[in-house]
């Protein structure tokens, strides 16, 4: 367990509250303690009010902040006398506290405070910090689990049996307080929960959880529970694109929306899938209560998805019975898949849910792993998860959700993607809630966006391999694909037919006609399995229907293209895939309009470049972004009963009209 505490960096924070900064993010920074939101910390100050009084004031993390991450703002200041009369009330309804917690803050614009507020108030100390330390957690989680945090802990830790966290977890914890804590106490252990350290500086705090974590993991490596067995993953060289489309398509059914579903092949993943024990290993729930909001009860185990969600339906039918709360049944649909050939399988309506479900999961592998080697991995009842799975508050965010974005939970696959048309499209469609891949065969292509719902892979569309190594990239990241935008395609220098070389016309007929061919061709069985129907639009020219002189090659490949996109129609309509075109005329933004190109043209209708520009009915100019808007609506409601439409993008033109 490192101690990153520095105390020239430290140095730079100067209040209380700051030092509580930069020891959250000290937490926030190491995996094995907290992870994606989880984790709490607080800071007790004294502050003057507006009329002159002092108050004592509880700086506790905000509902919604990292704690990696957190600024001052992060945290809710609420007023310690009010909390701790609430503590000291015989029942508390999660409703109520939460209502109790938000009018006691001192500043209206900070997040809610945590549900674990009253908790950290009742701890009669400065500084407290909360971790899910992973260490701690596989222990609780083991066999014997209870005697062996005692054994780890001996005096010096308060050790609370599991409640679910809010009113009644404060006040058990402010019970045992009074009748347990000594002077030797620096801590508390939450069965099935995590740790608590305390102090009465930032330091001396985070140091405690530091030392007391590392004193976990010293016991786990003691008894040979550290060091995971290795074992060698069977990798399946198959092309698995259609499987996990198919996967895909039957959980978004089940769940009642399109979800992403990324899988993760890292030999740590697949060798745990394919565990003998896996069966047993994974279906006796998470390894801590927290995160089942995120991953559900269980994983799927392998694809029986009907299977999982008659089994979630009676997990739920039995647990409700016994809730005092009327409950409204959460999707039936898994957010984790364990398959030997998949590996470790997350889902979620985007793709940044799929990454912390991944995280959270990966740890839980070895948290279970290293139970097991500790003489069994054991959690907690099933009613106690159905408990926090359907809590009043976690259905209350629900409900408070509003609508997910346009395209939530499905994948777009741009060609040509690393500028012009194509990149405004990727644009286009992050902002509208897609996951995108981009392709193009500039290596920029990589780098053009870090962010978890955009995968640039470098592709050159005029070789096949290339194409269908990129496809099978695409649905292993993100689980299929919905919606196809072809751009890709070239522009040749102005030439004449009786000029023009047979290199060239079959360069720019491989590139733009050919190439789509046959992305349309293998993106068909994973459009057909797209949860809310494929989409595929075509990114034609004004040269389709009015082509001028000198563009031989690139009117040709384009007509051609414009006919390949009208039969695709005919033949893939009864499959729910719908083909539009666009035929967009001087986007002079686009790697197509080279300079050179733009005064040929120019000259040769005896304009200067700026009036070529505008050579519309309207006069305007059209830019890759007015296509891509149009591109992105295209796959949207509006044109949801429209296929092989035509529409242009050139501000009129006579010829054309």
């Amino acid at each position: 367990m490192l101690n990153r505490w520095n105390d020239q960096d430290a140095a730079h924070y100067t209040t209380d509250l700051a030092l509580r900064v930069y020891t959250s993010r000290l937490l926030g920074q190491d995996r094995s303690l907290v992870l994606h939101g989880g984790g709490n910390t607080s800071v007790k100050v004294t502050e003057t009010n507006l009329v002159g009084e002092e108050e004592e004031i509880l700086y506790v993390k905000g509902s919604g902040w990292d704690l990696e991450t957190i600024e001052e703002a992060g945290f809710a200041p609420v007023r310690m006398a009010h909390l701790l009369k609430l503590a000291r009330l015989d029942r508390l309804t999660d409703p109520q506290m939460v209502n109790e917690l938000k009018t006691s803050m001192t500043l209206a614009s900070a997040p809610s405070p945590s549900v674990e507020t009253i908790l950290h108030a009742v701890l009669p100390y400065k500084y407290v910090d909360h971790t899910h330390a992973d260490a701690v957690v596989t222990i609780t989680n083991s066999h014997n689990g209870l005697a062996r945090i005692r054994e780890i802990y001996v005096e010096d830790m308060v050790i609370i049996p599991y409640v679910m966290p809010g009113f009644d977890l404060a006040r058990l914890c402010a019970e045992h307080f009074a009748s347990e804590a000594t002077e030797k106490t620096v801590g508390m252990i939450l069965m099935n929960h995590g740790i608590f350290s305390f102090g009465e500086t930032a330091k001396e705090s985070y140091d405690l959880m530091i030392k007391l974590v590392a004193r976990a993991e010293d016991y786990l490596k003691a008894n040979k529970a550290w060091v995971l067995p290795s074992q060698k993953a069977t990798t399946t060289i198959k092309p698995l694109r259609g499987e996990i489309s198919r996967l895909r398509r039957e959980i978004s059914a089940v769940a009642g929306f399109p979800m992403l579903l990324s899988c993760d092949m890292t030999p740590t993943c697949l060798s745990f899938a394919q565990r003998e024990d896996i069966a047993t290993l994974s279906q006796q729930g998470p390894a801590t209560p927290d995160h089942v909001i995120r991953t559900k009860r269980l994983p799927l185990l392998g694809r029986d998805i009907a299977g999982y969600a008659t089994a979630y339906q009676n997990y739920f039918e039995e647990n409700s019975a016994q809730a005092t709360d009327e409950k409204t049944m959460l999707d039936p649909a898994p957010r984790i898949v364990l398959d030997p050939e998949l590996g470790l399988c997350s889902l979620g309506r985007h793709a940044r849910e799929c990454t912390i479900i991944n995280d959270i999961y990966r740890h839980t592998q070895e948290i279970i792993q290293r139970a097991t080697l500790l003489g069994g991995y054991q959690t907690l009842p099933a009613h106690d998860i159905f408990a926090v799975e359907y809590w009043d508050l976690e259905q209350a965010k629900l409900r408070k959700g509003g609508n997910p974005p346009q395209f939530s939970g499905e994948v777009a696959l741009v060609t040509g993607a690393a500028s012009g048309i194509g990149k405004a499209s990727v644009d286009a469609l992050l902002e509208r809630g897609a996951a995108v891949v981009g392709l193009d065969i500039d290596a920029g292509i990589e780098q053009l966006y870090q962010r978890p719902d955009f995968l640039g892979l470098v592709c050159d569309v005029a070789d096949e391999e290339q194409i269908t190594q990129a496809l099978e990239s695409t649905v292993r990241h993100f689980g299929g694909v919905d919606m196809l935008i072809l751009n890709a395609g070239i522009f040749p220098e102005s030439c004449r037919i009786d000029a023009l070389a047979t290199e060239t016309w079959r360069k720019v007929l491989g590139i733009n006609l050919d190439a789509n061919l046959i992305l349309m061709r293998e993106c068909y069985p994973l459009l057909k399995l797209a949860p809310a129907g494929g989409r595929v639009v075509i990114i034609g020219s004004k040269n389709v229907p009015a082509p001028g002189p000198g563009a031989a090659a690139y009117s040709a490949s384009k007509a051609a293209l414009n006919q390949l996109a009208r039969i695709a129609a005919m033949e893939w309509g009864s499959d729910g895939i719908r083909i539009n075109s666009l035929h967009p005329e001087a986007v002079f933004d686009t790697a197509l309009w080279t300079d050179d190109i733009l005064r040929s043209r120019a000259t040769h209708y005896n304009l200067t470049v700026e009036a070529y520009k505008r050579k519309n009915l309207m006069h305007v100019e059209i830019c890759s972004r007015d296509v891509a808007n149009l591109a992105a609506e295209m796959c949207g409601p509006l044109f949801a009963k429209t296929t092989a439409a035509q529409v242009p993008v050139d501000g009129g033109n006579d010829r054309v009209i």
